[in-house]
């Protein structure tokens, strides 16, 4: 039977390996973290303990072994605040730009994954409140949608291990929003979970159900469709888009199937995209 363990010397090892491979920052004691999510490997790749599997992957032994590796532990996991300016765009522009409206402010976060987006939107909005006491009184509604039931049970329940935390979390915004949970993990403070509803929805199908909306993520996503199918899910995005609705979209990610529908914005630093109503005469 494999030896499980991870001791000390490979923790410190495999600490520095993954935070240069993939920039995931792990605590001090965080070993159970790393042997449940590289149990498995040790069966499928028949390595006698965990100690020797790392020291495989760190020596860059086995390309195929370290493409395991990092799946392992990243798998279902993106990042809190995932590129910054669309939270900073969020909060320092287009929340004062809506509330200034005096109506209420919907945001939906398509493919919401593990729940971050969705969560990181909510946290922008309380820290804008923080800042403007007063603002947003008509309030804002928070919709965040994935193919995965499984994952949006996930999600709905906002519980995340030391790993999740790690990526993108600080620790200001980590003491702030989140609280212990029974399980020894950490969960999302309910006045945040109380801000964003889940909801299963397939990006090919239609979008009529979720109404309209002032500000949508649809970020990193596009990129696993086909140019046609992405021109679809952009003009059905702009659908649902109010007339000054805003779009993001992932750093990597192009409006270029449908540049007739929108418009970029360039801010200082990153871009978002407008559509345009004169054009598709969109109300």
């Amino acid at each position: 039977m494999a030896n499980k363990d991870v001791s000390p010397e490979s923790y410190l090892k495999f600490r520095e390996f993954l935070e240069k491979q993939c920039g995931i920052v792990l605590g001090d004691n965080k070993q159970y973290l790393v042997r449940s999510r590289l149990a498995s490997l040790l069966y499928k790749h028949k390595y006698d303990s965990a100690d020797e599997l790392i020291d495989v992957v760190v020596r860059g032994f086995d390309r195929n072994l370290l493409q395991g590796v990092i799946d392992a532990m990243t798998t279902n996991e993106t990042l809190w605040f995932r590129d910054n300016y669309p939270f900073d765009l969020l909060v320092k522009d287009l929340l004062p730009k809506f509330a200034a409206k005096n109506q209420r402010i919907r945001i939906w976060s398509a493919a919401c994954s593990s729940g971050q987006e969705p969560y990181s939107i909510a946290m922008s909005v309380l820290e804008f409140q923080r800042q403007r006491p007063g603002a947003l009184r008509a309030g804002v509604e928070i919709v965040a949608t994935d193919l995965s039931s499984e994952m949006l049970n996930r999600c709905e329940q906002g519980v995340y291990d030391e790993l999740s935390l790690a990526r993108g979390l600080s620790p200001q915004r980590r003491e702030m929003f989140f609280q212990a949970h029974e399980t020894g993990l950490l969960q999302v403070k309910p006045e945040v979970r109380r801000m964003v509803t889940f909801r299963s929805l397939n990006l090919l199908s239609s979008y009529a159900a979720l109404g309209r909306f002032d500000i949508v993520f649809c970020r990193n996503v596009l990129i696993y469709f086909s140019a046609q199918v992405k021109q679809r899910i952009l003009q059905q995005i702009a659908g649902q888009l109010q007339a000054d609705g805003v779009l993001f979209l992932g750093a990597s990610e192009s409006i270029s199937a449908a540049g007739d529908i929108y418009s970029m914005v360039k801010c200082h630093p990153g871009l978002y995209y407008q559509k345009n109503n004169c054009i598709y005469g969109f109300d």
